[in-house]
């Protein structure tokens, strides 16, 4: 395997492993939204328990996840169904930032949401680039 069949089964890989993490908390959020709002490090602190918000954005992270996991299958769609969740993403991390820059929430909750609202904004932003890249590679080719 050379190195850019790796790099592709790779980003593939993560690419696969983010949307079905996605779809896993979107489900989580729409079947049983208590339990998610109590599970979720931090989320109680962000205000009281609204039912019909949190299966909001179950379905929103259901789309998110869907679109990660039909772009791994479909290269000719994969910039658009990968750019659409991340910019999402990347507002959501940086709506986070700015709760902290504006003094609605201390420094402290950065490493708190890290893992699951900053990290998926770069992964998604990466990969982006990435099927970006190798599209244009593969044009290059074709020409």
């Amino acid at each position: 395997m050379n190195g850019s069949t790796m790099l592709k089964s790779v980003c593939l890989g993560i690419a696969v492993l983010l949307g079905v993490a996605m779809e896993a908390n979107g489900v989580f959020m729409l079947v049983s939204p208590a339990d998610w709002y109590m599970a979720v490090p931090g989320v109680t602190s962000t205000g009281p328990f609204n039912q019909h918000f949190v299966r909001d954005i179950g379905l929103i992270f259901l789309l998110l996840g869907g679109a990660f996991l039909v772009g791994a299958a479909l290269p000719r769609s994969r910039i658009l169904l990968w750019a659409a969740p991340s910019i999402w993403l990347l507002g959501h991390a940086l709506f986070h930032l700015w709760e902290v820059a504006v003094g609605i929430c201390s420094p402290s909750v950065i490493p708190r949401d890290f893992p699951a609202v900053t990290l998926p904004a770069i992964i998604g932003i990466l990969l982006t680039l990435w099927a970006i890249l190798q599209s244009r590679g593969l044009a290059a080719k074709a020409a």
